[in-house]
This record gives C-alpha cells, structure tokens and sequence, in this order.
C-alpha cells in the first residue's frame, strides 16, 4: 500500500482537514491546523508532500521521526501541527486496514467512557451563571470558562473580584453539582496571576488553566505556593521535550497536550506516558474540530492517566461552522451524563462528508485571533 495524494480543505469556522489517499483505496483524515494560521500549517504540510508520496502509509513512526528529525531547524506550532495532522490520518488508514479503531492498535481500552466538559462563556465572560445552569441542565457535570478580558502587568483588583463574582454566580446557582474550570489563557501575568489564583481557593475549582504563558511555566513554582487548586497547562506546548522540563519541575499538575498542535497521536501518547511517570494528569486540549477530537477519544480511551476530555460543541469560537457538521456519523459525540462512550468504528472512527467539506472550503474566510489592547494603548495578552 502506498500514499498517492494529499487533499487538504479549510473551512469554518477556523479548521484545516487533510485527507491521505492510497493505491488501495483506503483514506484517512486529520487535522492538521494552527488557529489563526491555517495557511501556514497548509504550506508546512506541503512541504512534506514529497516525502510522503509513495511511501507505506503503515510506517507511522518512521514517518514521525523523518518529518521531524531530518529538518535542521525543528519543532515550533506550524510545523508540529502539520506532523499532527498527517499523524492522525496515519493512524486512520492503519485502523482501516485493520479493521480495528487506533486505540486498539496501542494496547487496547484502558476504560469504559470518557468524561468531557462544556464551554461557556466567551473571551469577555459575562452572564455566565445562566449558561452554567444550561449546561447543567444538558447533563454536564463540568464546565469551564475563561477567566477575565485583558490584564495589564499590574491591574486593578476590581477586575480580580468580577472574576470571583463570575464564579460565585455559578456556586449560588448550582453549588458543587458543577465542576469549574477557570481558563487564564496565557493572558494574566505572574504578579496578577498569583493574586486571582489565591482569590478563586475558595470555589474549589476543578483546575486553573494557563495561568501563565508557556515561556513563563518557570512562574508555575511561585503560583503553586499560592493556591491548592491543581494548575493545569500544555497547549502552547509541542513536543515531549518542551513537556519534560514542565514534569521536571514538579509544579503542574494536569497537562493538556493538543494532538493537532504536538505532534500528534504518536507524539502526544509519549508525553502521556512520560506525565504518568510523574503521577500527572492528562486533559488533551482540543476546542477543534471533528477529526481532532476522534483523535483525542483514541489516545483518551488506551490512556490510563487521562481524566476529561475538552469538546467543542457550543463553544464561542464555532461561527459558521459546528462540531457535527462536517460528520456522516455525529452520533459518535452523543454525550450522556457528561460521559462519551467508546468509540468502535475503524481508524479515527470519524466518517467525513466531503462532499460538504469541499462546499464549506468554496467559501471559507480566515480566521484570526483579536488584537487587544490595555487601557494605556499597550498590547495585551489575548
């Protein structure tokens, strides 16, 4: 068997699919993308077209390691995102060929179901006390939600207690039934970051996620000092070598690996292994789409030390485009209780329509992140 095309379609809201043939008719899809960089990711997955033509679709590791190691210059999003996304079409035509989903091919389940939490809320969280009754009333038994708009390195504390009035309005709604994250999305600096983690202690959060930045993960041992709510962090993170430091240093305690961003499922499996060593916790990052999060549902399902699933359905960046709607089979992310059975189709398990891709693709716009500012006119952290 061998590789013949590469197909690849962006479409709303901010997805890029890729598609793997063969000379025996079997096909395979990932998801290979960089919000707000679709185009590049598109361009680095081109680049390894040529390699990749002709050669055994079976081979996944091989493939991995000459996509990554013969480049010189290595790593970064764009390039690890445009590993992930053949990665995860690899191990779609593998499944498919053997008749079997991929997490059967990597030692078999490890569980029955998978636990997964709901968005709400928005970049500027408002009323958010009456989405999380919604979604309680859907059958969530999580949910998370970004914490504040921009912070300047040192703020106002007025901001701090709206994010603890954001959150108390979920505990005087729904008290405990409700497990909460709070998203600080890389965007709250260390001096403010350790204020708003010791502020929210007393809503026994489910985890605080990002509270800095990726090049900052050195401020987590001083965060960590000010709160007992386990730090969750990972998704601005690409490889098992920038994971290690991270594990070394003792001070995280959930990491969120993105399988469209590091690596893929081949990459991401190795940095789960390595986190269980370290007796941390695995929550895959993926507000994505249909692939990415079949690809997650495979390693979740053979991953002992993972405990929830991000999803993305309903989520504030879905304009234009959902969860389902590029599927054949949407009933594979039928949720119950908060819970997501095990997936048993082949491969990914994830039956695209192209036919609707391909229409979504005529007319697909790009998509960027915003562009904020602090109230001085400086840039800031989105």
């Amino acid at each position: 068997m061998k590789i013949t095309k590469l197909t690849l379609y962006k479409v709303p809201p901010r997805w890029l699919f890729l598609k793997i043939d063969t000379d025996a008719g079997i096909s395979g899809w990932g998801e290979p993308v960089v919000e707000g960089r679709a185009d590049t990711v598109r361009t680095a997955v081109q680049e390894f077209e040529a390699y990749l033509l002709g050669k055994d679709p079976l081979r996944i590791e091989d493939h991995w390691q000459v996509m990554y190691r013969t480049g010189f210059y290595r790593g970064g999003p764009e390039v690890m995102s445009a590993i992930a996304g053949i990665d995860q079409a690899l191990w779609d035509i593998k499944g498919k060929y053997y008749n079997a989903p991929v997490y059967e091919l990597l030692g078999g389940a490890c569980r029955d179901r998978l636990r997964v939490y709901r968005w709400i809320g928005g970049d500027r969280p408002n009323e958010v006390a009456s989405e999380a009754v919604k979604a309680y009333e859907q059958g969530y038994t999580a949910i998370k939600m970004n914490a504040t708009e921009e912070l300047h390195y040192i703020d106002s504390f007025d901001k701090i207690d709206a994010v603890c009035r954001r959150v108390a309005a979920i505990r005087d709604a729904l008290g405990s039934k409700l497990d909460i994250a709070v998203d600080f999305h890389g965007r709250v600096h260390k001096t403010m970051a350790k204020v708003l983690a010791r502020e929210l202690d007393a809503f026994h959060l489910m985890f605080i996620e990002e509270p800095v930045l990726p090049q900052n993960n050195e401020a987590l041992r001083e965060i960590a000092r000010y709160t007992p709510t386990p730090i969750a962090t990972g998704e601005r993170m690409f490889s098992r070598w920038e994971f290690k430091t991270l594990l070394e240093d003792g001070y995280v305690d959930i990491i969120q690996p993105d399988l469209s961003h590091a690596g893929g499922i081949t990459e991401c499996k190795k940095i789960a292994a390595m986190a269980e060593a370290y007796d941390v916790a695995v929550a895959p990052h993926c507000p994505l789409g249909p692939i990415a999060l079949g690809a997650c549902i495979q390693l979740d399902t053979c991953t002992p030390n993972v405990f929830i699933q991000e999803q993305s359905l309903g989520i504030h960046y879905n304009k234009g485009g959902e969860l389902m709607d590029y599927l054949k089979n949407p009933e594979i992310y039928q949720y119950k209780d908060s819970y997501i059975g095990l997936i048993t189709e082949p491969g990914l398990g994830v039956q695209i329509n192209e036919e609707k891709v391909q229409e979504a693709a005529a007319h697909a716009g790009t998509w960027k992140n915003p562009i904020w500012r602090n109230y001085d006119g400086t840039v800031a952290e989105w």
